[in-house]
C-alpha cells in the first residue's frame, strides 16, 4: 500500500464541523463501547464520544483540529488514524472542502447498528468473535439479544410493498429524496461487493436451481462480504450458494453464513478466519530513513504542545501560564502547531528552562513575519538567527512604537561573548566561557530526540 503524507490529509490547523442527524441513546453508548470497541481500540470510540458530546452542545462553533489533539492527548497522526477506523466501520462520513490555503471537513456522526443486525453481519461478528472470544461473545449475544419466545412463531410481517403503491403525484425531480440521496443514503459500513464477480458465480449456478430473483441486493452483499472474510473465489461462493439452498429452494442471509463456514472448515482450515489493518501509517518521508532532524519535525509538527512542554520537562505538569502562552500562539495568532512546538522548544532549551513571554512573543513576532508555517522551517531559521535572539534575550530592546518596552536588566549580567555556531560544531564540547545559568542547547535536544520513541506514540 502506498504510504500517505499526513499533510496532505489533516494538519493541525485545519478546521472541522459536526453533524449529528440523529440524537443517540444510552443503548448506543453500550453498543459503540462494547461491541465496535474491541474492533477499533480505544482511541477512535474516544473520538467518537468526543464529537458527539460536542456535537450536541449549544451553540456550535467551527473547531480545529488541534482541540483533539488536547482533548484526546494525541498527535495529530494519531487523530488521523482515530478517524479512518470510525470511517471504515460506519461509526463516521467525512466531506472535505478547501478552498485556497483553507482546508475543513464536516464529520457526521452515524447511529451504531442494533446488536442483532451487528451479530448478523458476517464481517463485523466475525472480528468481534477474533477479538473477544467465544465465551465473550456469548455474553453479549445472551445481553442485547432476546430471541422470540416459542420455536412456532413465523415472522409475517409486511413489507412496505405489499400494503402501498406508488402514486404519481407529479412532485419535482429535485424533491424526489434530494440530487444527492444516493450519497446520503446510510450504509451499514463502507463495502464495494462489486468487486465480487457475480457473472462467474451466476454462470455456475442453473436458472432452474438458483433464479437470479433470489440474489437480492441484501443477499449479494452477505455473497459478497462472506467471500472477503473466508477468501473464497466466485468458484467457491457457487458451492456455497447450493449448500445454502433451503427445501423450498430458497435463501436466507443465516443459511448462507453457515454454509461458508462449513465449506471453509471443510476445505481451508477449522480455525475461524482473521481479519488485519492493511492501513499503512501517514508518514512524512517515503521509504527514506529519518535523520535526527527528521524525527524531531515530524515530533514538533504531531505532538500538542501541552506534551511538548511536558517532555522537555522530564515528564512533568507544566503550569497553566505556561500552556495558555502556547494556546495564545495557535488560537490569537494563528501560528501553526508545529511552528510553536519549534519556538517552545528552543526558547525553553536556551534559557535554562524558562518561557519568558515577552521574548517568546518577540520571536514569534519574528517568525510571523517572516511567514514560517512549518517546524522545519522554524528550526532552520532559529539556527540561522541564534546570535541574534540570544542578544534579544540578554540585552534590552530598543523602545518601538505601540510595542511593549523590555525592562533594562544590569550591564554586568549582560553576555558579551558570541554564542558558538552549535547547529555547525554540533558534536563539539560547549565553551567553557558560556554562562553558567545557561543549558547546553545541543545537549538537552539530543535528550529531546532520546525520548522521541515514548513521546510519539
Amino acid at each position: 500500500m502506498t504510504l500517505i503524507h499526513l499533510y496532505k490529509e489533516l494538519q493541525p490547523a485545519d478546521t472541522f464541523d459536526i453533524r449529528l442527524p440523529h440524537a443517540l441513546s444510552t443503548m448506543e453508548r453500550q453498543l459503540v463501547t462494547l461491541f465496535y470497541q474491541p474492533l477499533t481500540g480505544a482511541e477512535p470510540i474516544s473520538l467518537y464520544l468526543t464529537l458527539w458530546a460536542e456535537a450536541e452542545q449549544m451553540p456550535k462553533q467551527q473547531m480545529n483540529h488541534y482541540y483533539l489533539m488536547n482533548v484526546l492527548g494525541l498527535p495529530i497522526g494519531k487523530v488521523f488514524e482515530a478517524r479512518i477506523a470510525l470511517e471504515a466501520i460506519g461509526l463516521l462520513r467525512t466531506w472535505k472542502k478547501e478552498e485556497a490555503e483553507q482546508r475543513s471537513f464536516l464529520y457526521e456522526l452515524m447511529r451504531p447498528l442494533d446488536a442483532d443486525s451487528f451479530m448478523k453481519d458476517p464481517l463485523l461478528s466475525m472480528f468481534l468473535f477474533s477479538k473477544i472470544g467465544e465465551q465473550a461473545y456469548r455474553k453479549l449475544r445472551q445481553r442485547f439479544i432476546q430471541p422470540v419466545r416459542g420455536t412456532a412463531y413465523k415472522d409475517v410481517s409486511r413489507a412496505f410493498m405489499d400494503v402501498f403503491k406508488p402514486v404519481n403525484t407529479n412532485i419535482p425531480t429535485d424533491l424526489q429524496g434530494g440530487i444527492d440521496s444516493k450519497e446520503n443514503a446510510q450504509k451499514v459500513y463502507p463495502f464495494y461487493f462489486e468487486q465480487f464477480d457475480f457473472e462467474l458465480l451466476q454462470a455456475g449456478l442453473s436458472d432452474q436451481l438458483v433464479p437470479a430473483n433470489l440474489l437480492t441486493l441484501e443477499v449479494r452483499e452477505t455473497i459478497a462480504k462472506l467471500a472477503f472474510l473466508y477468501h473464497l473465489t466466485a468458484l467457491d461462493m457457487q458451492k456455497v450458494v447450493i449448500l445454502a439452498l433451503d427445501d423450498e429452494l430458497g435463501i436466507s442471509q443465516e443459511r448462507l453464513r453457515k454454509a461458508a463456514a462449513d465449506f471453509y472448515k471443510l476445505t481451508v482450515s477449522k480455525e475461524p478466519p482473521k481479519l488485519a489493518k492493511v492501513y499503512a501509517p501517514p508518514v512524512e518521508e517515503d521509504a527514506v530513513q529519518k535523520t535526527k532532524d527528521q524525527e524531531l519535525q515530524h515530533y514538533l509538527e504531531s505532538t500538542p504542545p501541552v506534551q511538548v512542554l511536558r517532555d522537555i520537562n522530564n515528564g512533568k505538569e507544566p503550569l497553566q501560564t505556561s500552556v495558555q502562552l502556547a494556546e495564545s500562539l495557535i488560537v490569537q495568532h494563528g501560528m501553526p502547531v508545529g511552528v510553536v512546538n519549534a519556538l517552545l522548544e528552543y526558547v525553553m532549551l536556551s534559557t535554562d528552562m524558562k518561557l519568558p513571554k515577552k521574548y517568546v512573543e518577540t520571536i514569534a513576532d519574528h517568525w510571523v513575519r517572516k511567514n514560517i508555517k512549518t517546524a522545519k522551517e522554524a528550526m532552520e531559521l532559529a539556527r540561522q538567527e541564534h546570535d541574534k535572539y540570544t542578544t534579544w534575550k540578554n540585552k534590552p530592546q530598543v523602545p518601538a512604537k505601540n510595542n511593549n518596552q523590555y525592562v533594562k536588566g544590569r550591564a554586568d549580567n549582560q553576555r558579551k561573548e558570541k554564542v558558538p555556531e552549535w547547529f555547525y560544531k554540533r558534536n563539539e564540547q560547549p565553551d567553557e566561557s558560556a554562562s553558567s545559568s545557561t543549558m547546553d542547547f545541543e545537549k538537552e535536544r539530543q535528550k529531546i530526540l532520546a525520548m522521541l520513541g515514548k513521546s510519539d506514540k
